[in-house]
């Protein structure tokens, strides 16, 4: 008879699997669009080049999360540690720009704010799911359409297009996309705190249920 230890898989099964490596590339990734933003200047006034640069970079670590994904899925190599880093990829591509545009002045630090209270509480709630013998529970449809909200809104916010437009004043296009840019944002906020009490009521939720549950049997 097998013991409950020998059903529980290892956070490490499958670390070196190819979507796994694909994840940690992004990461990588994310640190060299960091260094390309940050050395732009606020709205690319230091470097335009290096911001074209940091929206492209931000564009392509944004859109390789659905790779490692599918990659996961096609061939069977979904694993606890890829559930994990994938969305852990995710929020340091997303937190560190918003921090960036933050204290560029491009975007206020109370929606900065509050992305960082969800998201970091979020991640630190996975590693106690971890931690207390239970797996990690994936990303909802909520939390999925959020992580595309940022990233559209976030990469709209990267790309220079002002730079495009010439002559002193600023066109009335240059400001339509820039609201559209902040509308998107405060969208993907809502989403977030959507889909963060989303995630506690499945967390803790599912854990009452199961406890009433196994109250009820051993009675």
């Amino acid at each position: 008879m097998q013991t409950r230890d020998e059903h529980k898989t290892s956070l490490w099964d499958g670390w070196n699997s190819p979507p796994n490596l694909v994840t940690y590339s992004r990461i990588v990734l994310v640190l060299i669009f960091l260094w390309a933003d940050i050395a732009a200047g606020p709205w690319g006034a230091q470097n335009l080049r290096l911001r074209w640069a940091a929206a492209l970079l931000f564009v392509v670590a944004a859109s390789t999360d659905k790779l490692d994904g599918w990659m996961a899925r096609k061939y069977d190599q979904v694993t606890e540690l890829g559930k994990l880093m994938d969305p852990i990829a995710d929020k340091l591509l997303i937190l560190a720009t918003l921090v960036v545009a933050s204290a560029f002045g491009e975007v206020f630090w109370w929606v900065t704010i509050l992305f960082l209270i969800r998201e970091l509480g979020i991640t630190v709630m996975r590693f106690f799911v971890i931690d207390s013998g239970g797996k990690v529970i994936a990303a909802s449809r909520a939390g999925k359409y959020k992580t595309l909200t940022e990233c559209v809104g976030l990469g709209m916010l990267l790309t220079p297009m002002w730079s495009l437009a010439s002559g002193d004043e600023v066109p009335t296009w240059v400001n339509v996309y820039h609201g559209v840019t902040q509308a998107i944002i405060y969208i993907a906020l809502a989403l977030c705190l959507y889909s963060g009490g989303e995630y506690l009521i499945n967390t803790f939720g599912g854990r009452r249920s199961a406890s009433s549950a196994g109250g009820d049997q051993s009675a």
